[in-house]
């Protein structure tokens, strides 16, 4: 029913700048929210921050000031821009859309490779 792509990722230096774009397509309907997850290797997804179709956001205090959420509703896109990028921000990060009008309510993208070494 929905469908979620992602894009973006890849390798950066500690504090360098990356950005994950996701484009959710099928049917969305709102009020929704999308965000970012992420998941360490031995560690459980975790949320890094959301935003709801109305444009309110929500991070995880690890990410405050640094990161940046942010969408586009006609698209039914979302972006992160990550700044001043650390070594523990090294995970898989998913994109997620929760759809609270429709069963199942909640689906994820693939996930994307975020590695901040030096």
């Amino acid at each position: 029913q929905v469908q979620l792509v992602e894009s973006g990722g890849g390798l950066a230096q500690p504090g360098g700048s990356l950005r994950l774009s996701c484009a959710a397509s099928g049917s969305i309907f709102s009020p929704n929210f999308m965000g970012w997850y992420r998941q360490a290797p031995g560690k459980q997804r975790v949320l890094v921050a959301t935003i709801t179709s109305g444009g309110l956001t929500n991070y995880a205090d690890s990410v405050k000031g640094r990161f940046t959420i942010s969408r586009d509703n006609a698209k039914n896109t979302v972006t992160l821009q990550m700044n001043s990028l650390k070594p523990e921000d090294t995970a898989v990060y998913y994109c997620s859309i929760v759809i609270p009008s429709i069963k199942p309510n909640t689906y994820w993208g693939q996930g994307t490779q975020v590695t901040v070494s030096s």
